[in-house]
């Protein structure tokens, strides 16, 4: 059996006790104590099981577990303990999600039932983890593209999106940043109800009327509406749903939700868009990131430390004219990329992939693409012009 189990006990017998006693059945590893524990599962990590004292020294079995869970969501967490009162245990599933709550002295082959119970447990959240991450996020990608030559500026700018949502999800280090992409890719989603000409005067920063405002600003709770048809997505449509929601509590939807309370995903989809609207009004990172500072209650502050490092990281770009047959893949548009008629095929900001290439290539055949195309790449792949 491949999967690897960690045990951890305060008392070095114990420990020595778990490894003789499992290591014909499992890949079994023993640790010392919680901060040995942990040191485990960030260097051998990670772990299909993980089972765990409850009273030791320095760290006691909840405070452990609680940190496994937040490093390594996907490990099962048991707990073993001669300590077998009920508020115990309670305390110790509502605080490590713990799976199983095992009393000493526990008979060797119920330990062994409970940790294949564990395993199967553990190869079952793998399965629906890669379900959702591969399945569903290729279904959301491909859906989005075909959306995106349906209205370009709307689903142009849910694709610059996601590229910054990924960068500060990564600089946050955070375990579900798939689920935070696809709420991007889906972001403007609601904005299929809303007129051409309408959404272009948003996406050009034109003056709208009063209606027309009503009519944009309800756009996140009509895509949430659409997204929570879609099984499993109710988190990603609660992020689309409050992407437009101030940490003071303002904007839009107007509830008593603020602060941490608004699901951090749409913090990070809040922080995401607006500094694309700066960018997209000609403004630099750096300007932009300044001016989002200055508005206080706005924004989550560490979500706008993460962009500001993810804007530090981006320094480097050099800029380049190419034609359509020169793109390649990582590249970011610096321009909106439109047809010889004015008709926009491709909006700026856009990072370049082979679908959006082989689509491009494909306008070129039957129309004329207006050449040549102003990229950013990163200076370390090609000299500046």
């Amino acid at each position: 059996m491949t999967e690897k189990v960690l045990c951890v006990d305060d008392d070095a017998n114990i420990v020595e006790a778990y490894k003789r006693g499992l290591r014909k059945q499992f890949d079994i590893t023993g640790a010392l104590g919680g901060r040995e524990g942990l040191q485990a599962v960030k260097a051998s990590g990670p772990f299909a099981v993980v089972v765990s004292d409850l009273r030791m020294p320095g760290m006691d079995g909840i405070q452990f577990l609680s940190s496994v869970r937040k490093m390594s969501p996907d490990t099962v967490r048991m707990m073993l303990t001669g300590n077998a009162e009920l508020e115990t245990a309670i305390e110790a599933v509502n605080e490590g999600h713990i799976f199983r709550f095992l009393t000493k002295p526990c008979p060797p082959q119920d330990l062994s039932k409970a940790l294949y119970a564990g395993i199967r447990q553990h190869q079952l959240l793998r399965s629906e983890k890669v379900l959702l991450e591969n399945t569903l996020g290729g279904t959301m990608k491909i859906l989005t593209e075909i959306l995106s030559m349906v209205c370009p500026a709307a689903f142009g700018r849910a694709t610059r999106i996601r590229r910054w949502v990924s960068k500060i999800a990564e600089s946050l280090e955070l375990s579900d940043a798939w689920r935070l992409e696809v709420a991007a890719m889906l972001s403007q989603v609601g904005c299929i109800t809303i007129p051409t000409d309408v959404l272009e005067k948003v996406y050009g920063q034109k003056a709208l009327s009063s209606d027309e405002r009503r009519m944009f600003e309800k756009h996140p709770l009509i895509g949430r509406g659409l997204i929570e048809n879609i099984p499993r997505m109710q988190e990603v449509a609660e992020i689309v749903g409050y992407q437009e929601k101030h940490f003071n509590g303002g904007g839009f939807p107007p509830d008593e939700i603020c602060g941490n309370d608004i699901p951090k995903g749409a913090r990070i989809l809040h922080v995401a868009l607006d500094y694309d609207t700066h960018l997209n009004d000609g403004v630099n990172g750096s300007t932009a990131l300044r001016t989002m500072r200055q508005k206080t209650g706005f924004y989550d502050p560490q979500i706008l430390e993460a962009l500001d490092e993810v804007c530090q990281a981006e320094s480097g770009f050099a800029v380049r004219d190419v034609g359509v047959d020169d793109l390649l893949p990582g590249m970011i548009l610096a321009q909106d990329v439109r047809t010889t008629t004015n008709l926009l095929l491709v909006s700026k900001g856009q990072e370049v992939t082979s679908p959006l290439k082989e689509r491009l290539k494909n306008f070129a055949r039957t129309m004329e693409v207006k050449e040549p195309i102003e990229v950013h790449i990163p200076s370390k792949r090609s000299p500046s012009r």
